[in-house]
């Protein structure tokens, strides 16, 4: 599961609420205007047609690419996979998301959306992207509790204010 931070949950909303907007070509058969392709055009600033253009150097879809990705390959679309990777994505994030599939976040959709859930759905995308960065914002809130190493309050006898004086001799 992908490592809950701050520029990931923004780029989650942000891509959900490009697709909720309709501005964006939406395709789930175009590798760069599909689930992982508008999430990639959010992260990298690419267009559609750049990564699918660099997608096209290599065979096979989203799912295949992350499988065979390569950080020294030289391949561009590898570029685009190790951008979203640094993010924090794992490669099995980048598969369930083409497939809108994994379990832990389709858990956080209404029953009737999860029933019927079609990864080549502009709207079930956006739903689940924002399932998904609302699932890794309480992650990254629950982590940020204070370290177990700062002190804690002690009471004191001493009431606030009050210099407590120094025993006399």
């Amino acid at each position: 599961m992908a490592r809950p931070h701050p520029d990931l949950i923004a780029a989650l909303r942000h891509t959900a609420r490009r697709l909720d907007d309709g501005a964006t070509r939406y395709r789930w058969t175009h590798m760069g205007a599909c689930n992982c392709g508008h999430l990639a055009q959010t992260v990298t600033r690419l267009s559609a047609a750049e990564i699918h253009a660099r997608a096209l150097e290599k065979a096979g879809d989203w799912h295949q690419q992350v499988r065979d990705y390569c950080p020294t390959s030289g391949y561009p679309m590898d570029h685009v996979v190790g951008a979203l990777l640094e993010l924090g994505l794992t490669r099995d994030d980048l598969g369930h998301l083409e497939r809108l599939s994994d379990a832990r976040i389709l858990r956080r959709l209404p029953d009737d959306v999860r029933r019927t859930i079609d990864p080549r759905s502009r709207d079930h995308a956006a739903r689940y992207l924002r399932a998904w960065a609302d699932q890794l914002e309480a992650r990254w809130l629950d982590d940020q509790t204070l370290p177990d190493a700062l002190p804690t309050a002690v009471p004191s006898s001493t009431p606030v204010g009050v210099r407590a004086s120094a025993p006399r001799a």
